[in-house]
């Protein structure tokens, strides 16, 4: 059995998007940040939650600012305005519920 392979996608500058797994009800991805780049602020319906695998990074959730580093996470509630800023170069592993099927159409 092969697993599937999802194409890189790149939403923002400096920021390269991996779908890993997924079905309906979650999906894992993998965000790669250079350092400086921004994912925009932005909301959706789905719960996130979001892991810093490396690097560090400044999150705004609901206004507020967040200082992330390797080990942290953080959720952040569906149709709430959050993104981050990449204090130095790293990378997020982030889990959505339900998927976020937009995703699947890079």
């Amino acid at each position: 059995m092969s697993l599937p392979v999802f194409p890189a996608a790149y939403p923002d500058p400096g920021v390269t998007r991996r779908v890993l797994s997924e079905n309906a009800e979650l999906m894992v991805v993998s965000f790669r940040f250079d350092q400086g780049a921004e994912g925009k602020l932005h909301s959706h319906p789905h719960v996130q939650s979001t892991y810093v695998a490396s690097g560090k990074f400044r999150f705004f959730r609901d206004g507020e600012a967040i200082l992330l580093n390797p080990g942290d996470s953080l959720v952040i509630p569906g149709n709430v305005e959050h993104g981050c800023q990449c204090l130095e170069q790293g990378e997020l592993i982030d889990c959505f519920t339900p998927r976020r099927d937009d995703f699947l159409s890079v």
